[in-house]
C-alpha cells in the first residue's frame, strides 16, 4: 500500500475515534477506511473488504432512492464532494451485506492538505432503523 499523506492518516485516526459511521476516500474515490460504527450499518467489517475502488463501493452497498431505483455514483454526496471539492449532503437507502435496508443521511466534506492540496473526502453518516 502506498504511503498516505499525514492529513489522511490523521483523518483515519479521527474517524476511528468517532461514534458516527465514517467513510474516508482518496482523491480518486478509492475507499481507504470505514470505522466500526459504519461496519454495523454496512454489515461487513473493513478488515474483510479492505480498500476498494469507487466503482466497487458505490455499487457494493446498493444505494437506492425512495422508490427502490439504484442511484448512480454521481448522485451520492461523497462522490459530489470528490467532484466539486465542496461539502455535500443527502439521504438515500442502502442494502447491507446482511440484506437489511437502511435509510442513511450523509454529510461529506473535502480533506485538504497545505497549501490547498485536495487529498480526498470524508463522509459521516447515520441511519434510521433497518426496514
Amino acid at each position: 500500500m502506498a504511503v498516505q499523506p499525514i492529513e489522511l492518516i490523521l483523518a483515519r485516526q479521527f474517524g476511528d475515534s468517532m461514534s458516527l459511521p465514517v467513510f474516508l476516500v482518496d482523491p480518486e474515490g478509492n475507499l481507504l477506511y470505514y470505522n466500526e460504527p459504519a461496519e454495523n450499518i454496512l454489515g461487513v467489517r473493513f478488515s474483510e473488504t479492505g480498500a476498494m475502488s469507487q466503482d466497487e463501493w458505490t455499487t457494493m452497498f446498493k444505494p437506492k432512492d425512495e422508490q427502490g431505483n439504484v442511484l448512480s455514483a454521481h448522485d451520492l454526496p461523497l462522490v459530489k464532494t470528490l467532484t466539486d471539492h465542496m461539502p455535500a449532503h443527502g439521504s438515500f437507502f442502502i442494502e447491507s451485506f446482511k440484506g437489511e435496508s437502511h435509510l442513511i443521511h450523509v454529510t461529506s466534506i473535502p480533506v485538504e492538505g497545505r497549501p490547498k492540496r485536495f487529498l480526498g473526502a470524508m463522509a459521516l453518516f447515520w441511519n434510521s432503523m433497518p426496514l
